[in-house]
């Protein structure tokens, strides 16, 4: 593994790349410490640490909530954009439909209109979350209350959206794996120093009996590095479905079929369900801000809430739904058959066209299946550990942060090694 580390920095594009993404994640990281014109955000010390929405949207937006900064509505409202256009696809709006078949230039028209509602949606979601917070906290967050002033922090916000939002497209385009993904998986790891100090402060800082925090911390670890391992191996498995090509090779004096396979991921949507999820937990628990007497708006944010009875199963409904979808999103079963006709393979004892359709679509299922029961058991197993150990509500979402970082460290190892083979390939035909 380290090996093959120190050969990605010996190859200069693939060095390049490290660098653009590590230079965007700096630019990332610098803009969570400047504070919207306007704003006093050290009232948010009072809200810290206290569970909810305020460190749930502080942790995945690498704490720039509490610095009010112009990224404290981070890359959720693009994430909550792109589930909405994904949905419209399924023939809810035809011509998205229509777009959705095109093909390149399709894809390019609904990644524009996605921009364009995020832009939207940021707007609208920064005019209602100033006045929650400033509502929430007596209106000591705004200096000068009045409608011009919630228009300047929504434009400054809404810009702070659609600046991360070109940062991501532009480490997909420039750097290393998915942009989007590697901007959360940053923010989350930014705030993992904040999530110890509080284990430690709570732990250990007066404690009785020191020996016992010692060996619970110990026991913790352990289970983190089970836990990684066990997310790694299920992330990576694949099955494989023999394929033969009706081309015949020579084997001795005879002929034989070409035989290989065609791997099917246990889990094909990676982590992006989590996120999804996780995005739509954001909207409701929002209400409780903006309506924070409403019995119909508490009642709605419990749906929301990972540490509640109902909020639990409702996350893992959410998960499994967005694991199922998702999965055929990234696996197309029919035009999978159909490429498998079209090179003149098929799969032994199916036939080509709808039958071997038909055979991927119910294997797939039965892999999204374990896939998905994977990604609720993970995010939701540290919440019984938290509440069970009273750990600090930021390690409680452990779950969740440990799958999206694992797989997005995954994902930008893969496309390194692929890069990797690509140079050696062109390397050897050069040669050649």
């Amino acid at each position: 593994m380290f090996g093959t580390i120190l050969n990605f920095f010996r190859i200069q594009e693939i060095r390049n790349k490290i660098f653009f993404t590590l230079a965007m994640l700096i630019v990332f990281k610098i803009g969570t410490f400047i504070p919207v014109p306007g704003v006093d955000p050290s009232v948010f010390d009072m809200g810290a640490g206290q569970g909810g929405v305020l460190d749930l949207m502080n942790t995945f937006g690498g704490g720039a909530l509490m610095n009010f900064s112009v990224f404290a509505m981070g890359i959720m409202p693009y994430i909550t954009a792109s589930i909405v256009v994904q949905l419209l696809q399924l023939d809810v709006v035809p011509k998205f439909a229509e777009w959705a078949r095109q093909g390149e230039v399709g894809r390019r028209k609904l990644t524009q209109f996605t921009r364009y509602f995020t832009i939207v949606l940021a707007f609208i979601q920064s005019i209602g979350m100033s006045y929650a917070f400033n509502q929430m906290f007596d209106g000591m967050l705004i200096e000068d209350n009045n409608i011009a002033a919630y228009l300047i922090i929504a434009i400054v916000l809404t810009t702070g959206t659609a600046f991360l939002m070109w940062l991501g497209e532009q480490i997909t385009t420039h750097g290393v794996g998915n942009g989007i993904s590697i901007i959360i998986a940053a923010g989350i790891l930014a705030m993992m120093p904040n999530a110890m100090l509080q284990y430690y402060q709570q732990r250990f800082v007066g404690a009785d009996d020191i020996t016992m925090a010692v060996l619970e911390l110990l026991g913790l670890i352990v289970f983190v590095l089970l836990l990684t391992a066990f997310v790694v191996f299920i992330l990576q498995a694949v099955r494989k479905i023999p394929v033969q090509y009706a081309k015949r090779q020579s084997v001795g004096k005879g002929l034989a079929p070409k035989s290989t396979y065609l791997p099917l991921k246990v889990n094909p949507a990676g982590v992006i369900p989590v996120i999804f999820a996780m995005a739509f937990f954001m909207m409701p628990q929002t209400l409780t801000l903006l309506f924070p007497d409403s019995e119909f708006a508490q009642t709605i944010s419990r749906f929301a809430d990972p540490s509640d009875s109902i909020g639990i199963i409702f996350y893992v409904v959410l998960i499994i739904a967005f694991t199922y979808f998702y999965s055929f999103v990234q696996v197309n079963p029919e035009k999978m058959a159909d490429n498998l006709r079209n090179q003149g393979s098929y799969i032994p004892g199916i036939r080509p066209g709808k039958s071997t359709q038909t055979y991927i679509t119910s294997v797939l299922y039965r892999l999204v299946f374990v896939g998905s029961i994977f990604l609720a058991f993970v995010a939701i197993l540290p919440i019984f550990l938290g509440g069970l150990l009273d750990l600090p509500p930021s390690l409680q979402i452990g779950g969740t942060s440990l799958l999206i970082v694992v797989g997005v460290v995954l994902n930008i190892f893969l496309s390194l090694q692929g890069t990797a083979d690509q140079k050696a390939y062109r390397g050897f035909t050069k040669r050649g």
